[in-house]
């Protein structure tokens, strides 16, 4: 299993333009918990699922406007890569380093 735990600075590539924030995780065997904190606000990990090295979870957000945000990731080593999703919106670019 891929070291997971930790915070990540991450950035995803919006239409809003890149959107910064640090995620943490704290894993137990294939869950985790931590929060997402950026300049749209801070909100709780929810569903945080670890499959080796991948990382899958859901946030809710209130800005712009309420929706539930998914995210997809992939853990190596130092940096992560994958995406998320805005509902109707479609999928973004995520990528993150370890903070």
């Amino acid at each position: 299993m891929a070291n997971v735990d930790g915070s990540w600075n991450t950035v995803a590539k919006t239409p809003m333009g890149d959107q910064a924030a640090v995620l943490t995780v704290s894993s137990n065997g294939d869950s985790f918990t931590g929060t997402f904190s950026g300049a749209m606000g801070n909100t709780e990990v929810k569903d945080g699922k670890v499959d080796g090295d991948r990382l899958t979870f859901a946030i809710d957000i209130t800005v712009p406007m309420p929706m539930t945000l998914t995210g997809d990731v992939t853990v190596d080593g130092d940096s992560m890569n994958g995406t998320v999703t805005a509902g109707a919106f479609g999928a973004f670019p995520l990528t993150g380093t370890r903070a």
